[in-house]
């Protein structure tokens, strides 16, 4: 197949990394496109904006993808022969360093590249001035106080800089923190001159941005039904062909793996948006409970739809901020009872070092939390699994001293000759490092406090971001409520009695900080019905209850026979902050999916 749109006008634009730290196949795919137009790089996530503090802090010419800079020495001048466009976040906490070591890496190769940036994200100095104003921060989630200082503070600016860039004539813009989804709808903003009054093509433009963001999530990458997708290894990068009205169609690669039907895209559409209804982005709103998805071809969806509304007055900050030392130990054990004796070691571990503490007059942990891989801990009680011969121990602590953390991370080897037999090591890795405990604060800054700022070569352009429409309420009425006592509105057919929930759905998950997003989407219609009648928030909450702390809200999108199932304080805090194995809940989905239908 091939990525042309349907229609006689469409701008192709390719997805090639979905994080820090994805393949590098995806450039070269998407380099081999017929008529593509750009290419854009998702690095960043809240985490990601805590790492670049860290390197910050050890180099100040660092705190952007070091290794961005390498694959553009290769991809670039390709790219530019080609009429290709690059448009990547990849600048993170120091957009202009980044720029500077790609002018310096291209050099001979590329002397004459136009390198946009798009900075100004930077919000340090906007929460001093508010807090010497005497104005209360507050995060958007725990609602706790704001801490003493921050390490980082950045807000996620829109799409219309990176816009201003590609009309100034630049061959790659770099961005630090904007929303993800910006990437995409400042290439189509720029093509087709939208303005902020074009709200539901704006929608749409962020739906295509939001399909690709996150790389081969849109190709069959963390599809439920994992089996049918063919190829992993040279699973295909996301191709959007968006059309002037914002409809477009997903495609991918000729000859690559992967699959693209309705059911791999819905799941991507509903990945980390919460509200349907109400995705609040900086340049719009969307709603994407009105989009359709249909099947045109193999391996080809078109999706149109999405409506939006004026965005609000504010822009999202993400700060970062230490709270003492974080480590975790790995321990493998082998042999009879492998699991028992794997808990013991751990709880000894724990005990042994609490009492050198009290000894040294030094506090106990801060946190401190095992568990054995593989026992499906994070089932809790409808956990079935018994580990037999082998098992992994986990072993996570946070502590406000140093030199406790390091006691902690050299008492872990000693249980090779001290405690259980089978115990084989900590897989040849030594100690384990003490790292600083960063955590996240978000909280909601006037857009007047912030002003993007875009160069061309380290020229600055005069921009000022466009007057918006007038802020609309962003109230939900898709909120689905329901009670565990109420009766079945819908009947559990005979034929699934004893069925679990993936045998009628399809399911995936993602975070934003310490709540939990999963997307639940229908197998076939028929089964509609019956979820409206399964997915109330009170069985999700009691099935869930001994990792969802929180509330459970669950919205509604019957045009494509799905939910969005979005739970607060489910991670443990969630990123730095949570001690689990999955710090970022990418398997809750599939712990939902465990749930009977009866349940």
């Amino acid at each position: 197949m091939t990525t042309q749109s349907t229609t006689t006008k469409a701008i192709h634009i390719g997805g090639a990394s979905g994080f820090w730290g994805d393949s590098s196949i995806g450039t070269f795919q998407l380099l081999n496109v017929p008529g593509l137009n750009y290419i854009t790089y998702d690095y960043l996530a809240e985490l990601t904006m805590a790492i670049m503090a860290g390197m910050r802090m050890k180099n100040p010419e660092h705190g952007y993808a070091l290794d961005f800079v390498e694959l553009m020495k290769r991809a670039l001048p390709v790219a530019k022969a080609k009429g290709i466009r690059i448009i990547a976040n990849a600048g993170g906490l120091n957009p202009d360093g980044c720029a500077k070591a790609l002018k310096e890496a291209l050099a001979e190769t590329l002397p004459d590249v136009k390198i946009g940036v798009v900075a100004g994200d930077d919000a340090s100095s906007t929460l001093a001035k508010l807090r010497k104003e005497g104005v209360e921060l507050k995060d958007q989630h725990t609602h706790m106080a704001a801490p003493p200082f921050f390490l980082t503070a950045n807000a996620y600016l829109g799409a219309f800089p990176i816009a201003a860039a590609l009309d100034a004539g630049a061959d790659i813009v770099i961005t630090g923190r904007v929303v993800d989804s910006a990437m995409t709808l400042g290439a189509l903003i720029h093509e087709y001159k939208w303005t902020p009054s074009h709200l539901n093509e704006m929608a749409q433009g962020s739906l295509a941005g939001h399909i690709i963001e996150c790389g081969a999530q849109a190709t069959g990458g963390l599809f439920t039904d994992w089996e049918l997708v063919p190829d992993w290894a040279n699973i295909g990068y996301p191709v959007v062909s968006v059309e002037v009205d914002g409809s477009f169609e997903v495609s991918k690669p000729e000859g690559t793996g992967g699959l693209i039907n309705k059911a791999v895209a819905t799941e991507q559409m509903l990945y980390e948006i919460s509200d349907p209804a109400n995705y609040a982005l900086p340049d719009v709103v969307c709603d994407f409970t009105t989009v359709s998805i249909r099947e045109t071809g193999t391996n080809r969806v078109r999706i149109e739809g999405a409506t939006g509304k004026a965005p609000s007055e504010l822009y999202k900050v993400c700060a970062t901020y230490p709270e003492g030392f974080r480590c975790i130990g790995l321990l493998s054990v082998v042999g009879f009872n492998a699991e028992a004796k794997a808990r013991r070691t751990a709880e000894a571990i724990l005990d042994r070092t609490r009492a050198m503490f009290k000894s040294m007059n030094l506090p106990d942990y801060s946190r401190a939390y095992y568990e054995v891989i593989g026992s499906e801990t994070e089932l809790g009680p409808h956990r079935k699994v018994q580990l037999g011969h082998e098992a992994i121990v986990r072993i996570a602590i946070t502590h406000s001293d140093k030199k406790a953390a390091a006691i902690f991370s050299k008492e872990i080897a000693p249980a090779g000759t001290s405690f259980a037999p089978g115990t084989s090591g900590n897989f040849g890795m030594g100690r384990p490092n003490v790292t600083p405990l960063v955590k996240l604060f978000s909280c909601f800054v006037s857009k007047n406090d912030i002003k993007p700022k875009v160069t061309i070569n380290s020229q600055a352009l005069e921009y000022a971001e466009p007057q918006h429409p007038g802020s609309t309420d962003q109230t939900s009425s898709s909120t689905k409520l329901g009670s565990i006592n109420e009766p079945l509105p819908t009947p559990l057919p005979a034929a699934l009695k004893g069925k679990q929930l993936i045998d009628i759905a399809h399911g995936r998950s993602g975070d934003k900080g310490n709540t939990s997003n999963v997307g639940i989407v229908a197998r076939n219609p028929e089964y509609w019905p019956l979820l409206q009648s399964i997915l109330t928030p009170e069985r999700v909450k009691k099935y869930l209850s001994h990792l969802v702390k929180g509330e459970v809200h669950t919205f509604e999108l019957p045009q494509v026979h799905a939910f969005n199932v979005v739970m607060q304080s489910a991670l443990d805090g969630g990123g730095m902050s949570s001690m689990r194995n999955d710090p970022l809940g990418k398997g809750m989905a599939q712990i939902l999916l465990t749930m009977p239908l009866d349940f």
